[in-house]
């Protein structure tokens, strides 16, 4: 049977072409073509009449064959066509180039680009340690007793002191410190408490140490009389050295804006003042030599009257960000001697300081190390403030044999270098991104020369099998860097914990290592 579109077979089984006729027949002559016949009006055409059933047992003519085309032929021609109409149109239209910064995903199939997070453009890290409260047995010549720092007629070095803290200073962009005596000169007796007054050598000792700038504004800031205040500010200045807090006079800006590798940092100083005289002076310490009597030279405050310092604050803010910084830190002299956490005064004080805007703020005064917090302003949600309540003493001499009755725990002989990080992203948003500390503790000894000397000892937690060897200790001094390490850290680890798991601070390295 043959297959639906094949031509019919003859019966030995080949296929047989179309339109030739089986073996056997004559050929048939070409149809004549019959010329039309005119159509005839409707009206006078016949109907048709119905077709008759055929009559049984009556000769058919013969109907003449037509040829028929095969379906596929068609198909065919379709698909060709089709063929050539979709290779024209390819070949008129460019493969557009994959983008290869879009990712191969479901995402490059969007017409409008994703947002991208601000990138960070620049960062800025300041240092900051505490105290450098210059007891006379730092720099005296008394034979009994002789410092290092003491060179023999009149000359002092004192870049022992600073020895091993270098590299974490210069390691940071910007290092400050808290100036705790004062440069009266030669011409006045060089002392310890009550009155300070040391050797313009520490000067240059803090200069090749790598800080930056020395708060000046303090509760010993006038122990050697106003003369004296201002020969401090010109010697530290003549070193290039920045200075905060005090004034050669009163037209002097009371704060500074420092650039920090690219990042604008508003800075402004205080100090507290014990008490006022009639005449509205500051006395500074309650002592006749430290009345300040010249008006702007001191940044002051008094505790009875802090609305008076809040608008001064706030006029310096303002002034700091029409000058374009985008941050703000304020260093604030305050607090009680030898407590090591922070009283009702100095939380008020701090929240205030919160709440108009402040970023930053760094306290000293109390000799030992007082907690860290970050406060939420109670005005705008949004702002937190990095706030450590007092970084303890760089150096001094108050050891806990000499304290036995105001503090004979060893707290006086801690200190610590606490390191700030802002960043600046690309749509010129500043913020406070780490904060860092390094627990030090100053270690007296009687070195090769039969002096005694002092030395900041930089207590990196990671180094701690080091110590010995780094900072060539005896048994016992390694055993107190130790007890120093933890009483430091007992104080400051809540708060530092708090600070930068709020912050977004990276994971571990929450003490800051040097270069």
């Amino acid at each position: 049977m043959p297959g639906k579109f094949e031509a019919p077979r003859n019966r030995s089984g080949a296929q047989r072409p179309s339109g030739q006729p089986q073996q056997g027949q004559p050929r048939r002559p070409a149809p004549q073509e019959q010329p039309q016949r005119p159509r005839q009006p409707e009206a006078n055409r016949q109907p048709r009449q119905p077709v008759q059933p055929a009559q049984p047992n009556r000769t058919r003519r013969p109907r003449r064959r037509t040829r028929r085309l095969n379906p596929l032929f068609f198909i065919g021609i379709g698909v060709l066509v089709l063929s050539m109409v979709l290779v024209l149109t390819m070949c008129g239209k460019k493969e557009p180039k994959p983008d290869k910064n879009l990712p191969t995903t479901a995402a490059t199939q969007q017409t409008e680009p994703l947002p991208t997070e601000p990138e960070v453009v620049a960062k800025a890290t300041v240092i900051s340690q505490g105290d450098l409260l210059m007891h006379s047995y730092l720099f005296t010549s008394n034979p009994k007793y002789p410092a290092a720092a003491y060179l023999g007629e009149e000359n002092y070095n004192f870049d022992s002191i600073f020895r091993y803290i270098q590299p974490y200073v210069t390691a940071a962009d910007y290092g400050v410190a808290n100036l705790e005596t004062t440069f009266g000169g030669s011409g006045k007796p060089y002392s310890g408490n009550p009155l300070f007054n040391c050797p313009d050598a520490l000067a240059d000792s803090v200069a090749k140490a790598g800080l930056d700038m020395l708060l000046t504004a303090n509760n010993h800031c006038h122990d050697t009389g106003t003369d004296g205040l201002k020969r401090t500010l010109e010697q530290v200045r003549a070193r290039n050295l920045a200075t905060l807090g005090t004034q050669l006079n009163d037209t002097e800006k009371k704060y500074t804006v420092v650039d920090v590798n690219g990042i604008r940092i508003g800075m402004v100083c205080y100090t507290y003042a014990g008490g006022l005289e009639a005449d509205g002076s500051p006395n500074l310490n309650l002592s006749e030599a430290t009345v300040v009597r010249e008006t702007g030279i001191v940044n002051f405050f008094t505790e009875g009257k802090l609305d008076a310092f809040y608008a001064q604050i706030q006029t310096q803010l303002d002034a700091m960000r029409a000058e374009g910084a985008e941050a703000t830190m304020v260093y604030i002299h305050w607090g009680q001697e030898y407590q090591t956490t922070e009283n009702a005064t100095q939380r008020t004080m701090a929240q205030k300081l919160c709440d108009m805007g402040v970023d930053v703020i760094i306290g000293g005064h109390p000799h030992v190390v007082q907690p860290m917090d970050l406060l939420t302003s109670t005005t705008d949600p949004a702002h937190r403030t990095v706030c450590i309540y007092s970084l303890g003493n760089a150096v001094s001499n108050q050891r806990k044999e000499e304290l036995k009755q105001s503090c004979p725990t060893g707290h006086s002989e801690d200190g610590v270098l606490f390191s700030v990080t802002f960043e600046k992203d690309s749509e010129g948003v500043v913020s406070v991104a780490d904060v860092q500390v390094i627990p030090t503790w100053v270690n007296k000894f009687t070195n090769g020369d039969g002096k005694v000397e002092y030395n900041i000892l930089p207590l990196e937690d990671s180094q701690r099998q080091q110590w010995k060897n780094q900072f060539s200790l005896t048994d016992s001094q390694f055993t107190a860097c130790q007890e120093s390490y933890q009483r430091t850290m007992a104080i400051l680890s809540q708060g530092l914990e708090k600070c930068r798991t709020q912050l977004g601070a990276p994971s571990g390295g929450a003490v800051a290592e040097a270069a």
